[in-house]
């Protein structure tokens, strides 16, 4: 396998560590962005001069731009970058503050779009590089109870498919990783919970809450094997715009996308009426 060097946000926990791990142990060189000055050492320590950590934070946009800039200069030219870094946000739609709506957007969204659009440059200059962003099966399709994460990212995925039609003629690939629930602390320390406050959605959400909580540390996905397809789409020639992982991603999304195309053939007449007899066709 020809030797690439990536860089990963969010190495230090959860499947962005399990996509780092993948990567060095086939031969790459990685950058892995962390939180805390301990994370960075565990990192670099964990493969000493494959293993480059930075501190960074993806919500400050001028950070995450200089460190690209460093990167490209004193580590090399990326061939990989996956924007991995972002959390959970449960709660119900009008018990969630919209504060907090914000702060996922800030994270899950504007932090991956800022790291793509840092790395974008370089990488259309050498015309060659694969750029993914990690979404969710919960960008396919929501649930109740996460409508500000399935909001967060629902949008990245509309970034990640425009951008993929916008940079095929540089031969860039783009690549939405959509994870069903996986053995990671996503769901407990890396989830953030708004307070309940409306008792008229305890019946619905309070279960929902719970085997959540239940299920977090024994859910169905293997992260390591994750981070093996994930870098098994590396070295084919024409990756997806679109990974789901796990079985339950497959099975919830499948079923999300059948409703949405019961819902377009049963309201097909009444569409139609809204065109103007004679118009530009997109």
């Amino acid at each position: 396998m020809e030797q690439r060097n990536w860089l990963i946000t969010g190495v230090s926990t959860g499947l962005g560590r399990a996509f780092a791990r993948a990567a060095l142990d086939a031969g790459h060189t990685v950058v892995g962005t962390v939180r805390s000055a301990g994370d960075l050492r565990a990192f670099e320590e964990s493969e000493p001069g494959r293993a480059h950590g930075r501190i960074l934070d993806v919500t400050d946009d001028r950070a995450v731009f200089d460190t690209v800039a460093e990167v490209e200069r004193n580590v090399g030219p990326l061939d990989v970058v996956v924007a991995n870094a972002g959390y959970g946000l449960e709660g119900t739609f009008e018990e969630t503050p919209l504060a907090e709506v914000r702060r996922q957007f800030e994270v899950n969204v504007f932090g991956a779009m800022a790291t793509l659009q840092a790395a974008l440059p370089h990488l259309r200059r050498r015309r060659r590089g694969h750029l993914m962003a990690v979404t969710s099966m919960g960008g396919l399709m929501a649930v109740p109870g996460m409508s500000a994460y399935c909001a967060s990212k629902f949008a990245l995925e509309g970034a990640l498919e425009a951008l993929g039609k916008e940079v095929a003629q540089f031969g860039i690939h783009v690549t939405a990783i959509e994870p069903g629930s996986f053995r990671t602390d996503w769901a407990g320390r890396s989830m953030t919970r708004a307070e309940r406050s409306v008792e008229d959605y305890d019946e619905l959400f309070a279960p929902i809450r719970e085997a959540r909580q239940q299920a977090s540390g024994n859910q169905l996905g293997d992260p390591v094997r994750a981070a093996e397809a994930v870098v098994h789409l590396t070295t084919v020639e024409q990756p997806p715009a679109h990974l789901l992982l796990g079985s339950d991603a497959l099975r919830l999304v499948g079923a999300a996308r059948r409703t949405v195309d019961a819902d377009i053939r049963a309201w097909e007449a009444l569409s139609l009426t809204t065109d103007f007899a004679t118009g530009a066709h997109l």
